[in-house]
């Protein structure tokens, strides 16, 4: 019988098996692709990455650098000096790690007496926060309870009455009489972070959202899929293996899959936690997983291959005035590969291009084929022609592919439709699923569980799963 069996390659699954190499296990990926959303992939002779090249929390002290040191992985990663390029009109805004070069920035395009207060706040806030020494959420069994008070009572030593205090509450109050073009500056960036804006979440999740290029921000050279495969050297991994049904028994789990049979002590799904019930029979199980409501949120991302002699930054984010057509961010995100990154340039002056956004996941389930691909190109060109409005230097005819998938896509090839959960917000916190479930041996991973999006906020509740099976084997 095996000791544990982890459904999906994705970040979570992929840190907690790196963490979990020494015990008797296997990793099962339906993809012949490691990584998930934080997959590289081949298409047409050329690479890409499924989604944004921003590594981040790769520095001493905190979780993923610990989890990463604690497996002796040194990730093939390069800094980038400037972690994201915002481009909003004329107004152009690097993300760096100097402060007071970006609130420099910031007083000369968005001039308001208050910035430094707010920008000082934030970054207070996001330090004090990777400081904490007690960072868990669990359930289900009365120490887990007790370990979460403990991370409550420090957030209140810390924060105070803060950690209660809106966003949006913030912002009025701070940056009263805020402009349209600054309040959107701040919203997309939080759509990319923590998967919405600052009316839903607290005081606590925008700063988190807000302050991340104030660390160290990492490109993945050969691609984010190398760094999954460099965590999962060890590991022993199963591509192209589907997990069809898992059934519980007394004392294990049968895992189905669609080659054969395994027996399991425990079971780490890194399957969102809104499509893990399908894998179960039992009423009890399902009606678990069935009582989190879906987050109908998805990305629909754009693929390119230029031919360009041109230097570009790792990452940029373009913000409009207006909605995207059948989407729900007026931005989209820009991660070029590096310039001398040979895997996706292969001697030629070219880049592979990532360009995502944000839309419903339910919007493209309900097309018809034919309004499918209508809808579909619509925004795909959109995307392309504000992409070389804002890249001049780039025309139409350096590009040699594009394609694009939608939440449609995803579920084809990773079998979710969503893209991250739902945020951490004031009305929710407690309702947050937690990597345990009620049932002995079933646990979730990955970024619709504590403590969310990202790899920092990933490698939080790795590292909580991952003290609780210790605790468990001790």
């Amino acid at each position: 019988m095996l000791e544990n069996v982890i459904v999906g390659s994705g970040i979570g699954g992929s840190l907690i098996s790196a963490l979990l190499k020494n015990t008797d296990h296997i990793l099962f990926e339906q993809d012949k692709n490691l990584g998930g959303c934080a997959s590289t992939f081949k298409r047409h002779g050329k690479y890409y990455n499924a989604g944004a090249t921003t590594l981040v929390g790769y520095e001493k002290d905190h979780v993923l650098k610990n989890i990463f040191d604690s497996c002796d992985i040194k990730p093939n990663i390069q800094k980038s000096d400037i972690a994201i390029r915002i481009i909003q009109g004329e107004k152009t805004v690097d993300r760096v790690k100097d402060f007071e070069h970006f609130l420099e920035q910031v007083e000369l395009l968005y001039p308001h007496p208050n910035n430094r207060v707010f920008w000082e706040k934030i970054k207070q806030i996001d330090e004090k926060f990777w400081q904490l020494q007690n960072i868990y959420f669990g359930k289900y069994k009365f120490s887990r309870y007790i370990q979460t008070s403990k991370f409550i009572k420090e957030l209140f030593k810390v924060f105070g009455f803060e950690i209660f205090q809106s966003a949006k509450g913030f912002i009025d109050k701070n940056l009263y009489n805020i402009p349209q073009n600054y309040q959107d500056f701040i919203d997309a960036q939080l759509l990319i972070t923590v998967q919405t804006t600052s009316k839903n979440i607290s005081l606590l999740s925008l700063a988190l959202g807000l302050a991340y290029p104030f660390h160290d921000v990492y490109y993945p050279n050969g691609g984010m899929g190398s760094v999954i495969s460099q965590v999962l050297e060890d590991v022993n991994t199963h591509t192209k293996e589907q997990i069809q049904k898992v059934i519980q028994h007394q004392d294990h789990y049968e895992i189905i899959s669609n080659k054969t049979n395994y027996k399991t002590k425990n079971v780490i799904l890194n399957s969102s936690i809104y499509d893990s019930g399908k894998l179960f029979d039992d009423k009890k199980i399902k009606s678990y997983y069935e009582k989190f409501s879906f987050s109908d949120q998805s990305a629909f991302v754009v693929y390119l291959y230029i031919t360009n002699k041109e230097k570009f930054l790792h990452h940029y984010q373009i913000i409009l005035d207006k909605l995207l057509p059948n989407s729900i961010s007026k931005s989209f995100f820009v991660s070029f590969s590096d310039q001398d990154d040979p895997k996706f340039h292969n001697n030629e002056n070219g880049y592979s291009i990532t360009i995502s956004t944000h839309t419903k996941a339910n919007y493209w389930k309900m097309l018809s084929p034919e309004q499918y691909e209508i809808q579909k190109y619509k925004l795909q060109n959109f995307i392309v022609e504000k992409f070389l409005e804002y890249f001049d230097t780039i025309s139409k005819k350096d590009i040699t592919k594009v394609f694009s998938a939608t939440s449609i896509t995803f579920h084809r090839y990773i079998s979710r439709y969503n893209c991250g959960g739902k945020a951490i917000g004031l009305k929710n916190a407690l309702e947050l699923p937690s990597c345990q479930t009620p049932f002995k041996g079933l646990y979730n991973i990955g970024d619709t569980v504590f403590a969310g999006q990202g790899w920092p906020g990933v490698a939080l509740g790795v590292d909580v799963l991952h003290k609780e099976l210790s605790q468990n084997q001790g």
